[in-house]
């Protein structure tokens, strides 16, 4: 039996053709990074709360934070086109492949911002899309710009913006940024060298191919692997400002932080004595687990918040 098309569908070709497109366009927001982000945002909203806020709020945040993050995402492809051809690991997203325009990459990723901004001014409060326009800022001008080519601190500092989603969710709760946001920051901070440098020693030959002094490039990796013990304990160290009496956070929060922590500082250590070794260093065990590490703290901060 034989049925007739619909007349007014689009051929295939076509179809196919506006999902690779809009495809293209979400890839430039590297969505992959921006779960990670809005993993942070909600439990801190819940901590500022200390119980569940508002869905509306919630959603209004998680889309103007998503706005936010794929603004800086799609600029930051704009500018490391160049580099991203030359790199492996990169050398699919939509510029280098040239499946989006770059002066389209550059439009979309303005716009983004701009509608970031309006969002969050209109749906939360004004210090929270202050705060997401600095964390674009930051993150393109300051690390992608200023740092990423031209000091191996680069992931130190531009890391801050990978931090700021605390305290916009903070800030929409509350309309200010209080101690314990400030604390998440600072556990994201430290958190972050860690998991960037372990995915860097995987990669080296590609950032050093790019011309990018990513830390494994320009030091040994018995210094990498130093570095990483140290801010490793830095981070577990500050997680644990947040429980009482120094924080908001009770038993079930503090016990989680101790035991992420311990798990955390066994990963690195070993990554440390392997390198000593002269072994393998197999530095995507840390960079892995270092995801699960951060999932799971902030989980435990909600769910304090809501018992």
């Amino acid at each position: 039996m034989t049925t007739l098309a619909d007349p007014t569908a689009p051929p295939a070709s076509a179809a196919a053709s506006l999902r690779a497109t809009v495809g293209a366009y979400v890839a430039l927001t590297k969505p992959r990074i921006i779960e990670l982000l809005l993993v942070t945002t909600v439990p801190t909203m819940v901590l500022a709360e200390q119980g569940m806020p508002s869905l509306w709020l919630v959603l209004a945040t998680l889309v103007g934070g998503s706005l936010a993050a794929g603004s800086a995402n799609a600029l930051n492809c704009y500018y490391d086109r160049d580099i991203d051809v030359v790199m492996h690991r990169t050398s699919r997203r939509p510029l280098a492949q040239r499946t989006v325009p770059p002066f389209n990459a550059l439009v979309f990723g303005l716009v983004l911002g701009v509608l970031s901004f309006v969002g969050l001014a209109l749906t939360t409060n004004l210090l929270s899309a202050v705060l997401a326009v600095a964390a674009i800022a930051f993150y393109v001008l300051v690390y992608t710009m200023l740092l990423k080519r031209r000091t191996s601190q680069n992931i130190v500092w531009g890391g801050a913006a990978g931090c700021m989603p605390v305290l916009i969710g903070w800030s929409a709760v509350t309309n200010s940024v209080g101690w314990p946001a400030v604390a998440l920051f600072m556990v994201i901070f430290f958190w972050t060298p860690p998991h960037f440098w372990a995915l860097a020693m995987r990669f080296r030959d590609d950032y050093a191919a790019a011309s990018v002094p990513m830390l494994p490039v320009v030091a040994s990796p018995a210094v990498v692997a130093s570095r990483i013990v140290a801010y490793s304990w830095a981070m577990v160290l500050t997680s644990l400002l947040l429980v009482a009496p120094l924080g908001p956070s009770g038993p079930v929060y503090g016990v989680s932080a101790v035991l992420l922590g311990a798990a955390f500082l066994r990963e690195a250590h070993l990554l440390h004595r392997r390198v000593g070794r002269g072994e393998d260093a197999a530095p995507m065990r840390l960079f892995h687990w270092s995801i699960t590490y951060l999932a799971l703290l902030f989980l435990a901060v909600a769910v304090d918040a809501l018992l």
